[in-house]
C-alpha cells in the first residue's frame, strides 16, 4: 500500500507541475506550441490504481474485525458484548464495515477505461480523471471508517482481557480511543464512537502516538542470525579436485 501511495503521489506532483495550456505559448521565442498536455489519463490511471491498494486496507481489517466478533476463533464473548441475548454488541458495527467493503469492491472498479465521444466527436476520447478521482476519494473515506471500527472493537477485546496488557505503543492508542469513546458495557448508539475515532484517524492523532516507537524500532541495528542447516553442504573449503558430480 505504501509503494502504491508513492508512486500515486509521484505522477500527481508531476502533473500537477505540468503545463496544460493548449496552445502553448513562449513570446520570448516566437513560438506556439499544440502539445495536448492536457489530457488527464495518467493521474486517472494512478488514482484507479489508488483505490484498488488503499482498499485493501479495509478489506483486511474487516476481516480482523469478524474474527474479534467471532467467539469460536476469539474465545471471547461473542461480539464483543456481555449478556448477549439483551445486546447485540459489535454485531451491527461489523456488518457496517463488510458494507463498506462491499461498496468499495464496485468502486475501484476502473473508471479510466471508459470513454464515451462528445462535442461533436471532436472529444473522443478522455480520461474520466474527474470520477476516478471522487472515487479514489470514497474509497479513502471508507477505509478510514472501517479501520475505525477495528479500532473500538480491538480495544473493547481488551477489556475482556484485563489485567493483562498489550505492548508500550498499543496501550497508547487504547488509551487515545478510551479518550473519545468508552467501553461497550452495553447497546449503545455507535455511530458517535466511529464518527469519533475516524477523526482521530484523519488527523493523525493514531499516526502519532504510535510513529515514536516504530521510528525507534526502525533506528535499531537489527542483525541477521543465520542458523545452520543439517542438510547444508559447505563447499567452499574444499581443494578443486575433490568437487565431482556423480558417484
Amino acid at each position: 500500500v505504501n509503494d502504491t501511495i508513492d508512486f500515486v503521489s509521484s505522477i500527481i506532483t508531476t502533473e500537477m507541475n505540468s503545463a496544460t495550456d493548449n496552445p502553448m505559448v513562449f513570446p520570448q521565442r516566437h513560438e506556439i506550441i499544440s502539445g495536448g498536455n492536457f489530457h488527464g489519463e495518467y493521474p486517472a490511471k494512478a488514482l484507479d490504481y489508488l483505490a484498488i491498494g488503499v482498499h485493501e486496507l479495509a478489506a483486511m481489517s474487516e476481516r480482523r474485525i469478524e474474527r474479534l466478533c467471532n467467539p469460536t476463533l476469539s474465545e471471547l464473548p461473542a461480539f464483543l458484548v456481555e449478556e448477549g441475548g439483551l445486546n447485540s454488541g459489535f454485531m451491527i458495527a461489523h456488518c457496517t464495515a463488510a458494507a463498506l467493503v462491499s461498496e468499495n469492491k464496485v468502486l475501484t472498479h476502473p473508471s479510466s477505461v471508459d470513454s464515451l465521444s462528445t462535442s461533436a466527436a471532436t472529444e473522443d476520447h478522455v480520461s474520466m480523471g474527474g470520477f476516478a478521482a471522487r472515487k479514489s476519494l470514497q474509497v479513502v473515506e471508507h477505509v478510514e471508517q472501517v479501520l475505525a471500527i477495528e479500532l473500538l472493537a480491538a480495544c473493547q477485546a481488551i477489556e475482556f482481557l484485563r489485567p493483562l496488557h498489550t505492548t508500550e505503543p498499543l496501550e497508547k492508542i487504547y488509551d487515545l480511543v478510551r479518550n473519545v469513546a468508552g467501553p461497550w458495557d452495553k447497546d449503545r448508539f455507535m455511530s458517535p464512537d466511529i464518527d469519533a475515532v475516524t477523526r482521530l484517524l484523519r488527523e493523525g492523532e493514531v499516526w502519532g502516538a504510535a510513529k515514536p516507537y516504530l521510528d525507534d524500532f526502525h533506528e535499531r541495528e537489527v542483525k541477521e542470525l543465520r542458523l545452520g542447516s543439517p542438510t547444508s553442504s559447505y563447499l567452499m573449503n574444499l581443494p578443486l579436485h575433490q568437487l565431482r558430480m556423480g558417484p
